[in-house]
C-alpha cells in the first residue's frame, strides 16, 4: 500500500506538471533579431563567422552574416575582438578574429556583390 502511494503521488505530480507546462503555462516562441544577443554571444556568433571564412573564404558571404548583428561588419569583429581579448579567448581564435577584420578593412559591398550594394 505504501508503494502504491508513493506512485500514485508521482504519477499526480508528473500529470499536474504537464498540465501546467503545456495548458497553463505554455512556452511562447518569439523569434529576435541576432542584434539584440549580449555581447558575449555577439563575440561568439562573430567567432563562428570567422571560421566559416577560414574554411570557405567568401568575404561577401562573411559580411552578410556579421551585418545581421547590426552595425558596419568591421566594427562588429574588431568589438568581437577587444571582448575576446579581454575575457581571455583562445590565441587561435583571437588570430581568426584578426584575420577576419583584416579582410573586412579591403571589403567593398560594390565590388564584391557585382556591383550592388548589399544592405
Amino acid at each position: 500500500m505504501r508503494y502504491a502511494l508513493f506512485f500514485l503521488a508521482i504519477a499526480a505530480g508528473v500529470g499536474l506538471g504537464l498540465f501546467y507546462g503545456w495548458v497553463v503555462s505554455p512556452v511562447q516562441l518569439v523569434d529576435t533579431a541576432p542584434s539584440s544577443l549580449r555581447a558575449d554571444f555577439k563575440a561568439d556568433y562573430a567567432l563562428m563567422v570567422a571560421e566559416s571564412y577560414e574554411v570557405q573564404p567568401d568575404l561577401n558571404l562573411a559580411a552578410r552574416r556579421l551585418a545581421q548583428l547590426g552595425g558596419h561588419p568591421l566594427d562588429t569583429v574588431q568589438a568581437a575582438a577587444a571582448f575576446a581579448v579581454q575575457v581571455g579567448y583562445d590565441p587561435r581564435d583571437l588570430a581568426l578574429l584578426r584575420d577576419l577584420a583584416e579582410a573586412l578593412k579591403a571589403y567593398n559591398p560594390a565590388l564584391e556583390s557585382g556591383g550592388t550594394p548589399t544592405p
